[in-house]
């Protein structure tokens, strides 16, 4: 279902409307990467670090931008899970369900 939003998107335009140039790149006939161009304002020493880094690791600007935000999305992501799980011991725990055993008696009722 989203691939087919996605790709219906992309054949009207949509993409362009909210989020900018949209940039395929084609292996043979099929796409195999689609990119959004856009434009960041950094400040002076942080593009110096990420154009150092980049130097450093033999990659592009774009690549070391699109890992740390990968990066700060994966931390994100699992700061959200602990706090989602820390919720849900804390209910057990009001429930009386501290192991596994507990668990299943409960599911029972």
């Amino acid at each position: 279902m989203i691939l087919e939003l996605i790709s219906y998107e992309l054949k009207c335009g949509i993409f362009q409307e909210y989020y900018g140039s949209i940039y395929s790149y084609r292996k043979g006939g099929d796409i195999v990467a689609t990119a959004v161009k856009k434009t960041i304002s950094l400040p002076p020493e942080l593009a110096k670090e990420a154009e150092e880094k980049a130097r450093e690791e033999g990659k592009t600007l774009s690549a070391v931008i699109q890992d740390a935000l990968r990066l700060a999305r994966k931390e994100r992501l699992k700061k959200e899970f602990y706090q989602i799980e820390e919720y849900w011991s804390r209910k057990a725990k009001e429930k009386g369900i501290l192991t596994e055993k507990d668990l299943e008696s409960y599911l029972k009722k």
